[in-house]
């Protein structure tokens, strides 16, 4: 008998991943891309049975690997499956197969590449993506974007930059202080930890004002907050898109400068990287992250450990600033790697509950994907924008006053939606809708 490893399955574990499923159908009903279609194949139950035909040695046809890129990688199944199935694992696994040198389905069209070489050398580089920014602002101040909406006739020659530029966030509505934050804010009062905090890619070079209001917050929870001006990409967007040893290196790199921060939490406000992070010990256990580096399993497991949503750490820690009211109706909506990947659902429903005058409201389908999902919604546009409008007619029937959400990608997605669905309302970020109750300015979020 053979026992030649599997080069795609090297250790038997996503044999037994496809092993566990039994095929109840369970899945079906939390997955956006099923909803939309209502093909097999297009389902959780249907990729894995892709992935079982792969790694028994079948041929991938472009069709497969089709199915296998419009899934969202939301995990919405992974907590609807009865029988535990790790279907996240299985997911990873097949983006890596096209991605990196073991490829297993077929090749990636030359503009498909591009647009991903495009994507991964600007994203997780906040100096190069702000370089985007003053054309970005030129084009809105012209109107010049509205020429490649989609659907028009320029935007269905170029639908990847027309949904780049969908998605892109509009001019700021308050004023964002110039200038990096600085390495350290004092907790207010008595100080009862020390936490290091996350800044993001994505978030600190679109929603910067997301970062001033997080650190206001945890300082004004008696926290100490430090904020390392040499951490970099945490990783997530290439890790959710298959590009592993890329993922591993960040992961490295901001291994090495949280352990040197000494902090005692480290508090992430944007639920992609929050998940990516509290994943390094899977992520490194086998990765090459280079012998006497930081990114040792030890020292992924023990970041990791140390990980906390805002919500989750606020909660945690029990919040002690006054709350001012906001006469308001909030719409909270979840995203997908903070409900179905980290299981935080309750902990921020608890903090804006406590707001007085706030009412909370829920959305319908809330647990569905709005379409973000990383990069989804630049490399599928026409599903990501179904969703999208799905998710702005949820908003609408909600009669809410604003949405809060925990992630930059969906702070987006939501926005452009509804600026095409009708009058836009303000997407905020909870810490944002926090820093305005302590402060006592409910104008900041109108």
């Amino acid at each position: 008998m053979d026992q030649t490893p599997n080069p795609l399955d090297p250790t038997g574990e996503l044999a037994g991943v496809v092993g566990d499923c039994v095929h109840c159908g369970f899945c079906l009903t939390s997955c956006p891309t099923y909803q939309l279609w209502g093909e097999e194949m297009d389902s959780p139950r249907g990729r894995i049975h892709l992935i079982s035909q792969l790694l028994d040695g079948a041929n991938a046809s472009p069709a497969a690997a089709t199915h296998l890129d419009r899934c969202l990688g939301c995990m919405a199944c992974v907590p609807a499956c009865p029988s535990g199935v790790r279907y996240d694992k299985l997911i990873e696994a097949a983006r890596m197969w096209a991605a990196e040198p073991v490829k297993a389905l077929p090749p990636r069209s030359r503009r498909e590449r591009a647009l991903r070489a495009a994507i991964f050398a600007t994203f997780p580089y906040p100096n190069r993506l702000r370089l985007l920014m003053g054309p970005l602002r030129a084009a809105q101040r012209t109107r010049a974007d509205r020429l490649m909406r989609p659907g028009t006739g320029a935007g269905k020659l170029a639908p990847e930059l027309a949904a780049a530029l969908r998605v892109a966030p509009g001019r700021p509505s308050v004023r964002v202080p110039r200038g990096r934050l600085p390495q350290r804010v004092a907790a207010r009062g008595e100080r009862r930890a020390v936490v290091g905090m996350l800044t993001g890619c994505v978030q600190q070079v679109f929603f910067p004002h997301v970062n001033i209001a997080t650190a206001r917050v945890l300082a004004a929870e008696g926290c100490d907050v430090v904020i390392p001006r040499s951490q970099g990409c945490c990783g997530a967007l290439s890790l959710h898109d298959g590009r592993r040893a890329e993922a591993v290196r960040f992961a490295a790199d901001l291994i090495d400068t949280f352990e040197r921060a000494e902090v005692d939490v480290i508090v992430v406000n944007s639920a992609g990287c929050g998940s990516a992070l509290k994943e390094y010990l899977d992520l490194l256990a086998d990765g090459p992250a280079g012998a006497g580096r930081a990114g040792t399993r030890r020292s992924a497991a023990a970041l990791s450990g140390r990980v906390a949503d805002l919500s989750e750490f606020l909660v945690d820690i029990g919040p002690v600033a006054t709350r001012h009211p906001l006469p308001m109706r909030a719409a909270y909506h979840d995203a997908c790697h903070l409900a179905h990947a980290q299981r935080i659902t309750s902990q921020p429903r608890e903090l804006l509950k406590a707001i007085p005058d706030l009412t909370v409201v829920e959305l319908a389908d809330a647990g569905i994907c709005c379409g973000s999902a990383g990069i989804y919604n630049l490399v599928q546009p026409e599903a990501a924008g179904q969703l999208g409008a799905r998710k702005a007619e949820a908003v609408a029937d909600s009669r809410a006053d604003l949405v809060v959400s925990g992630n930059p990608g969906c702070a987006l997605q939501i926005s452009s939606a509804m600026r095409d669905a009708g009058p836009p309302k303000p997407v905020v970020h909870l810490a944002e809708v926090l820093d305005a109750s302590i402060r006592g300015d409910a104008k900041a979020l109108t």
